[in-house]
């Protein structure tokens, strides 16, 4: 080992990367060392070491340190981008693609794995060894352990090639935004957007040495401009931009993704015909609670057919509010938007600006970590001396009852320029708990909230409230497990339709009165969210909610059909089969120039491809265990400790039924999602 390598930050992480230390140029070289030095050391061990639990523990520790170096350098790459960084990463990706793919083939860990499972000490494993064996044993075989060499080689290069074409996806959608800004010298131009925004539009343009305002296509710039501005002309500028980002339509087609599409398509379905599969949504589905595509698009068609009527009125009302109120006869998809908090605002006297005035970061944070705190019996304390990658972020210690440490995060909150936009949680480090490696989880939540400006707390919107409970969720998932090991600890391992359990669940109490109490003081009184308010917000809670489902199952179609409908000999135009779909699902109407394939990010450089449905088939499971709460006490205690003990700390050691099944006593049913949403069942 040289001594550059010796002296790099990403090698022998321990508990936590020291972030003020790691700079693009130490990935590389760790990232190619790492993966060299655990192949040979997971060929030595299977040359030489028994099959049995000590052998496992070794091989889990050899991958638990390579996982602890790729972690912080996914996460810059994707919080702090950077030309460095962006090159560093893209660096390294074919080298970890190789990696994963070469492992999840390699013949002689297959066969580690099968003998543990046919060993004699099997028969005395517990539930979770079990389950951990079995499902290794079923990955390998879903990465084609047992094909030719030949034709492992081709896996290989396939997922390699998947692989880059994600990276130059989210790459194209990130410059396509980062390329877009208006600069506005007249505020006569932004009448209606609230203060809070106008407050970051003049912050952006002092960042960019000019007077004035400058709108950006970053959502914490982009929505409230869309939502609040009386200027038509404006909100038809901002919707065009946003619409057509990562398209020919755009900054003369250098960041298209149109051609990256129809490669990742057919990259896919090579995949899954290599693998014995018919198409991809196969694949995708194999490990995931729903059974075939077939099941998914019932599900989903079921939903649209309780939906759309209700979405057809909604509609229509807004349609009509906006020709007899507003006095736009020829109602635009820009319009919409705005329109519909019109709306809102006249028949509910409520608005997220009005309510953002009761939401300030610090006390909403004190909020969530109460209601967590009690039902789930642990504590946060901030942690000042974790290295963090940027001023904004902040870090935290989480402990049991009875004081002991068992989990640490760190919040992101907060838009800039270079940080992907949306929200996310990401597990820095997995909780391993074994003789060779005693570490605790880290997570990583990120939001895009609008950030403090004049040296003022930042507040949030109600719906950005709702977002960072949802993201807590995820975190909680991560934090409270008690599985010992990664495969199977927090998060990992969970079926992809079940992930979103605990973060859609975490949601709902965004609109009980208790935890709003705890997080709200008004910015100039410091009164809590008044009864009248409260009163406002959950009458307002599911409106237009058939339209906001049909959106979410239009995504959820659009997804499932192009990967399960796939034909290599003439394959489908992405743009025709959204439109095909829109016409089955949507009310609402798109201009022909949309292109919003063109940046679906989650189904083309995520994890959600063939399974974006899971965001409704997880919201079943939520709001029927949320049922539970509403039954027996939103604050009972012996419930919350229920739902942490059977759902929360049990990570992947079960099957995600068998979680719900032991939390709620039956099998989930779909009528607590349809009433939470305010559809007639």
């Amino acid at each position: 080992m040289t001594k550059n390598i010796e002296n790099n930050p990403l090698l022998n992480i321990k508990q936590f990367p020291d972030y003020a230390s790691i700079a693009p140029e130490h990935a590389l070289p760790a990232i190619k060392h790492l993966c060299q030095q655990a192949k040979n050391q997971i060929n030595e061990l299977l040359a030489n070491e028994p099959i049995g639990w000590e052998t496992y523990e070794k091989l889990e520790a050899i991958d638990n340190k390579l996982s602890k170096a790729w972690s912080p350098v996914s996460h810059l790459h994707a919080v702090m981008n950077s030309e460095a960084w962006r090159a560093a990463y893209q660096d390294c990706q074919p080298i970890i693609s190789q990696y994963g793919a070469e492992m999840s083939q390699h013949s002689g860990l297959y066969a580690f794995y099968c003998g543990l499972r046919d060993s004699a000490a099997f028969a005395d494993y517990d539930a979770t060894r079990k389950k951990l064996v079995n499902d290794a044993i079923r990955d390998f075989e879903l990465s084609g352990v047992s094909l030719s060499e030949e034709k492992k080689a081709e896996y290989q290069r396939l997922v390699q090639s998947a692989s880059e074409l994600y990276t130059t996806f989210s790459n194209n959608v990130l410059d396509a935004t980062q390329s877009f800004h208006l600069h506005i010298s007249d505020e006569k131009e932004l009448v209606g957007i609230p203060d809070s925004a106008l407050a970051l539009y003049r912050q952006l343009a002092q960042q960019n040495e000019v007077d004035g305002f400058w709108l950006t296509l970053d959502f914490p710039s982009y929505l409230p401009a869309l939502t609040y501005a009386d200027n038509r002309q404006l909100r038809e500028k901002l919707y065009y931009a946003y619409n057509t980002r990562a398209s020919e339509l755009s900054d003369d087609g250098a960041f298209d993704n149109t051609a990256v599409i129809k490669a990742i398509l057919a990259v896919r379905s090579d995949l899954a015909e290599l693998l014995g599969f018919a198409q991809y949504a196969d694949l995708s589905l194999a490990n995931k609670m729903a059974q075939s595509a077939t099941q998914v698009r019932q599900f989903l068609t079921d939903l649209v057919a309780k939906s759309k009527p209700q979405g057809q009125r909604e509609y229509a009302e807004l349609v009509a509010y906006g020709k007899e109120q507003l006095g736009i006869d020829d109602i635009q998809p820009w319009d919409v938007a705005y329109i519909s908090e019109k709306l809102k605002q006249a028949e509910y006297a409520i608005s997220q600006e009005q309510l953002r005035n009761y939401f300030p970061v610090p006390k909403v944070i004190d909020g969530l970590f109460a209601i967590v705190g009690q039902l789930f019996q642990v504590t946060f304390a901030a942690n000042p001396h974790l290295s963090k990658w940027h001023n904004d972020v902040q870090s935290y210690t989480v402990k049991n009852a009875d004081g002991a440490e068992i989990a640490y995060f760190y919040m992101d909150l907060y838009a800039r320029q270079g940080k992907n936009g949306g929200a996310w949680m990401n597990g820095a480090i997995d909780k391993v708990d074994s003789r060779l490696v005693q570490q605790k989880p880290v997570a990583y939540l990120t939001c895009n909230f609008i950030p403090p400006t004049e040296g003022k707390c930042a507040y949030l919107s109600h719906d950005e409230v709702v977002t960072l409970f949802h993201e807590f969720g995820h975190g909680l998932h991560h934090m409270l497990t008690t599985v010992k090991h990664s495969p199977l600890s927090g998060i990992n391992g969970v079926e992809w339709d079940a992930v979103e359990l605990p973060s859609q669940f975490m949601e709902n109490f965004c609109f009980t009165k208790k935890v709003l109490d705890d997080m709200s003081a008004h910015k100039d009184s410091g009164e809590t969210l008044p009864d009248t308010l409260f009163n406002k917000l959950t009458a307002a809670k599911n409106y237009h909610s058939a339209l906001m489902m049909l959106r979410q199952l239009e995504f959820s179609l659009f997804d499932i059909t192009i990967h399960s409908r796939y034909d290599a000999e003439t394959p489908c135009d992405v743009m025709t089969t959204w439109r095909q779909v829109r016409q089955e699902v949507a009310v609402t109407p798109v201009p022909d120039y949309a292109r919003f394939p063109m940046s679906f990010s989650h189904i083309f450089a995520g994890g959600y491809a063939a399974g974006y449905f899971s965001y409704k088939w997880a919201e079943v499971l939520s709001a029927d265990a949320f049922a539970r709460f509403e039954e027996e006490g939103v604050y009972n205690e012996t419930v919350g400790a229920a739902f942490k003990n059977e759902i929360l700390q049990r990570g992947a050691s079960r099957t995600a039924m068998e979680n719900f099944v032991a939390f709620r006593g039956r099998e989930p049913d779909i009528s607590a999602l349809l009433r939470h949403n305010g559809i007639a069942i």
